[in-house]
């Protein structure tokens, strides 16, 4: 008995001192000179415009790695195409590299001196400095969420279901619409908010591939930088709150949501 207060006790301590202290100071710090103050902070025009952006590029990222995530889910379980290994490998590679690497890679390719640099500039579409370079690097660094929730779901659930209404005389699109999508819709839900966590606190490729332009490509992440580095740490510290108030209000209605259906 009292090793197992021991471990409980270990496991709380242990998250208390990674997450729920830091982020307790984050709050502190941010309302230590009252309401107001953080209020003036997250209300200003750079603040108000970096928030709109990063939820711009969160409300195009999400999408589109809900659909490639469910695509590439089913593919890797139950496509008959080769290289499913290779496919199941490449999906993890965002985890493996750095943000960092990736924004430089997006530059490289995408920057005005790049591979693509010079095609797109003679046709007038800028990528890197502007939304669709963000919206580039949020894709590619959110990528595997949806599918590494999704792949253990169809694996789980196996084919049964599907083979019975596919010999009933099913499309495939009914199939996925009326067997599958219901049978991994909680993966599904799962991954969005992972993904969506990633996109709204994604740091590194951003900065490399936004420029940092006030009031242009500057998301939260980077006013939160900026604000910190011009030394106040007030506004950094509330914009701050704004995104984990964000991420919370995600994983609440999910919570909501779920608990709802299963009444």
């Amino acid at each position: 008995m009292p090793s197992r207060y021991l471990l409980r006790f270990s496991a709380l301590g242990y998250l208390a001192m990674l997450l729920l202290i830091p982020l307790g100071m984050v709050f502190y710090r941010a309302f230590e000179h009252g309401f107001s103050a953080a209020w003036d902070a997250v209300t200003s025009p750079d603040a108000v415009h970096a928030l709109w952006l990063t939820l711009l590029v969160t409300l195009i990222a999400v999408p589109l790695n809900t659909v490639f995530g469910i695509t590439c889910s089913l593919l890797i379980v139950r496509g008959h195409l080769r290289g499913k290994g290779i496919l199941n490998a490449l999906v993890d590679l965002p985890l493996a590299l750095s943000p960092i690497v990736v924004g430089l890679s997006l530059l490289i390719l995408y920057g005005r001196g790049g591979w693509l640099g010079p095609w797109l500039n003679d046709h007038g579409i800028q990528v890197v400095f502007a939304l669709p370079g963000l919206v580039l690097a949020t894709v590619f660094v959110s990528l595997p969420f949806v599918v590494r929730e999704v792949v253990p779901v169809l694996r789980e659930i196996g084919t049964e279901q599907e083979q019975a209404a596919s010999t009933l005389g099913a499309s495939a699109v009914q199939i996925f619409r009326r067997v599958t999508l219901p049978a991994i819709r909680w993966g599904v839900v799962y991954g969005i908010v992972l993904t969506t966590a990633r996109c709204l606190g994604e740091f590194g490729a951003v900065s490399v591939v936004s420029g940092n332009i006030e009031g242009k490509t500057e998301t939260m992440t980077l006013y939160v930088e900026n604000q910190y580095q011009g030394f106040n740490t007030s506004g950094a510290y509330a914009a701050s709150v704004v995104l984990a108030l964000l991420s919370v209000v995600t994983l609440v209605a999910m919570t909501l949501f779920r608990r709802k259906e299963e009444i």
